[in-house]
């Protein structure tokens, strides 16, 4: 493979033809990563206070969530390049180092929410210190991303998206009412109220989030390198057609994961926490309550899913961060690179991961910690959002691949949308 005129993202050796399971690879990880521990008490919480009124919410949240991937996506495949070196090539430095600095804030504010969460659930089946269980995963997960190769990195993770499935069986061990949910769906049953419209704000904050963004471009990159005869579609306009269908359906199916799954954890909660009238905080919470409620085996598969999603989202979280510190500084960066090839961009992932560690040993209040990645995460997203369909829809970037039509207008769609939601976040009470 060439490196002309390439950024100082190494090229990495090319690999065999991929399977048909390989396919399915970004998208999906990226869709899967984002129902992580945090999320899912964002969605229990939802459910158990409002009951099926909300489950509208991710019908809504799919094709404003695919939208946005499917650009950052097509922006990794068609550049070479992730979205913080893009960034970088076009916008002032102030700016890139400023969303950067947020994104790394609330990376590591979320990887210690995650890892509380997932140590709370631990304690919960098998007894134990929560803090050893914090650092027994923050090490696993930090030891994988540096010493597994990045192929065999890659299928782990996809492996781990079928945990997400636990929250699917729950809803065939607890009783549903269908037609009410239905019904709910169809008509669902709008409230004008603070509390009402702030979980709104929550759901769509939790579902599009700015590390996503930064992960599913880079990993596109990441694809190019692992392949034989791979290019930037910007140099290889033939393989474009190929390129741009695999994007397509591994975007929609990340995203009907993500969203879908989501919904069955809002359906879960609505139709045992909610019918009770059980108040939920924290995921531990949620699972806790589901025992005497829907039995052991929900409560089982609910705690362990917890664990599961963590696993998948804190390297998605940490490498998200260090991608687009590497973009910015010019670090060489990739996962299937050895430590000693980029060692700074090996830096970002331990710093956040250590970083967040660290935060639960400090008594890190979970809701706040949660709350605080929402608002800043919610806040970071929207003008990163805005340059994004910017230079998405710039010839000068994206050549003969600029993003117009649908895709154009439903990115932009989801900007507002995030903008608004942003708004609604900091506007005071």
């Amino acid at each position: 493979m060439t490196t002309d005129n390439m950024e100082p993202e190494l090229v990495v050796e090319d690999r065999a033809e991929r399977s048909w399971m390989r396919r399915l690879g970004p998208g999906l990880i990226t869709g899967a990563a984002d129902d992580d521990p945090s999320g899912i008490g964002t969605y229990s919480q939802a459910g158990a206070q409002f009951g099926y009124g909300l489950l509208w919410t991710l019908l809504i949240t799919y094709p404003l969530m695919a939208s946005i991937q499917l650009v950052c996506a097509r922006m990794g495949r068609v550049t070479g390049s992730g979205l913080a070196t893009n960034l970088r090539r076009h916008y002032p430095a102030p700016l890139l180092y400023l969303a950067v600095l947020i994104l790394l804030t609330a990376n590591i504010i979320n990887i210690a929410a995650d890892l509380a969460a997932m140590a709370a659930a631990a304690t919960l089946v098998i007894g134990g210190p929560v803090q050893l269980y914090v650092a027994l995963f923050g090490t696993v997960s930090l030891l994988m991303q540096v010493f597994i190769s990045y192929e065999r990195y890659s299928g782990i993770l996809k492996w781990l998206t079928l945990v997400l499935f636990a929250y699917v069986a729950i809803v065939f061990v607890i009783p549903i009412d269908w037609k009410t949910v239905g019904l709910s769906i169809v008509k669902p049953p709008i409230q004008w109220s603070g509390d009402y419209l702030t979980t709104v704000i929550a759901v769509l904050g939790t579902t599009i989030s700015p590390y996503l963004f930064f992960w599913q471009a880079s990993q596109e990159v990441e694809e190019i390198r692992s392949e034989p005869a791979q290019r930037p579609l910007l140099r290889a306009p033939m393989q474009a057609s190929v390129q741009l269908k695999r994007i397509n359906l591994d975007t929609w199916v990340g995203m009907a994961v993500s969203n879908g799954v989501a919904f069955f954890i809002m359906l879960a909660a609505a139709a045992t926490l909610n019918v009770h009238h059980v108040e939920v905080k924290t995921t531990a919470d949620a699972a806790t309550a589901l025992k005497p409620i829907a039995g052991d085996l929900a409560f089982a598969l609910f705690s362990v899913g917890i664990i599961g999603t963590g696993l998948l989202a804190l390297p998605v979280l940490a490498g998200s961060a260090a991608y687009a510190a590497a973009g910015t500084m010019r670090w060489k960066n990739s996962l299937a690179l050895q430590v000693n090839l980029a060692k700074q961009f090996y830096g970002v992932i331990a710093v956040a991961i250590l970083g967040g560690v660290a935060l639960t040993f400090m008594h890190l209040d979970p809701i706040k910690a949660l709350y605080w990645s929402a608002v800043i995460n919610g806040i970071a997203a929207v003008p990163i959002m805005a340059l994004v369909m910017l230079m998405a829809g710039s010839s000068k970037v994206m050549g003969q691949f600029a993003v117009t039509g649908w895709l154009r207008w439903m990115g932009w769609t989801a900007t507002v949308a995030m903008a608004l939601a942003a708004l609604g976040v900091v506007w005071p009470d």
